[in-house]
């Protein structure tokens, strides 16, 4: 446990009863309801598992994006959206780590086995991916944000979001989750989400 970690583990001895709204997850959000489901599974570990430290956030881990792969995905899907938030933070509303939007084409390196299928590898969620565009998350950070949970707050649980669209959208022109939604509204052909989790 670093310095910082031992400094902060009193505060979430303090909060640890103060959970976000779970009715304020994307999970719940009638912009992202899709009439199909995806199957998310990651080699980085299980649904319902412990996430390994590497994928934290800086300060904690490497910051190093967990793989990620998706199946189930409808004819029609132009955009693959994942989103990665915490419900657990002791704040009024989840926190979003991460919002990509991600190319169902694919890419050399043959990322998509199928074309009802798809993935990422690990340490692909980086701002120098071209497959990739970002739209800011949380305090306006783009970009891969890794699992951080208050230390002492006890365990935090990640979804890792997928939505497969039938529209482009234009990440510069979104600033953030309350911009994405509208512009998401009635365009998701399908949903997924995988859980972990990790210890404060």
């Amino acid at each position: 446990m670093s310095l910082a970690e031992l400094v902060a583990t009193p505060l979430g001895w303090l909060l640890r009863g103060r959970r976000a709204d779970p009715s304020r997850s994307v999970q719940f959000a009638d912009e992202l309801a899709g009439a199909g489901i995806l199957t998310v599974s990651s080699t980085s570990f299980d649904d319902g598992a412990a996430i390994a430290r590497k994928h934290s956030g800086v300060g904690r881990g490497q910051n190093v994006s967990p793989e990620l792969h998706w199946s189930g995905m409808p004819e029609g899907t132009r955009q693959v959206l994942v989103i990665i938030e915490d419900p657990d933070v002791p704040l009024a509303l989840p926190v979003v780590h991460t919002i990509a939007l991600v190319d169902p084409a694919g890419d050399p390196d043959g990322d998509f086995g199928d074309a009802t299928s798809g993935s990422l590898r690990e340490g692909a969620l980086t701002v120098g991916n071209l497959r990739v565009q970002y739209v800011p998350a949380f305090r306006d950070r783009v970009g891969y944000q890794g699992p951080r949970p208050l230390p002492g707050h006890g365990v935090h649980h990640y979804g890792f979001h997928v939505y497969a669209l039938d529209t482009v959208l234009d990440a510069d022109a979104l600033a953030g989750l309350d911009a994405l939604l509208p512009q998401a509204a009635g365009h998701v052909l399908a949903a997924g989400v995988l859980t972990g989790w990790q210890r404060g």
